[in-house]
């Protein structure tokens, strides 16, 4: 499980993150990277300053039972990997339904590599 202050949650942020960010698709996901957050309202005192993930998972995946196992294998890769994100920083994953039949293996690999894609670094991390 993600902490709190390291998952997207509403609409708009998601929404600013797929708009303005930068986009790396890979065979079973597309990653969406925004490297900056809008500026946050005055009244939010409490802005967390971690990198924070969100998971699309639409129905051209599967039926629930799939979705459900594709979230949680998106989300035990991604919480290994959030580190490399800087503070501040917001990614999207959406997954596309070749995400169904692969294991969690080949999701961390296509999460690597795009990863690696978006953060500008050449030499791959694993």
């Amino acid at each position: 499980m993600l902490p709190a202050q390291a998952r997207l949650r509403r609409r708009p942020e998601f929404s600013a993150v797929v708009r303005s960010g930068r986009r790396a698709g890979r065979p079973t996901m597309v990653l969406h990277y925004l490297s900056e957050r809008p500026a946050q309202p005055a009244g939010d005192l409490a802005s967390p300053v971690a990198a924070r993930a969100g998971f699309v998972v639409g129905k051209s995946v599967g039926n629930s039972v799939v979705r459900h196992r594709v979230t949680r294998r998106l989300r035990a890769v991604v919480r290994d990997e959030l580190g490399r994100l800087p503070q501040g920083s917001d990614l999207v994953v959406r997954a596309r339904p070749e995400a169904a039949d692969a294991d969690s293996a080949a999701l961390r690999r296509d999460l690597v590599t795009g990863l690696d894609r978006l953060l500008g670094d050449r030499a791959p991390t694993r």
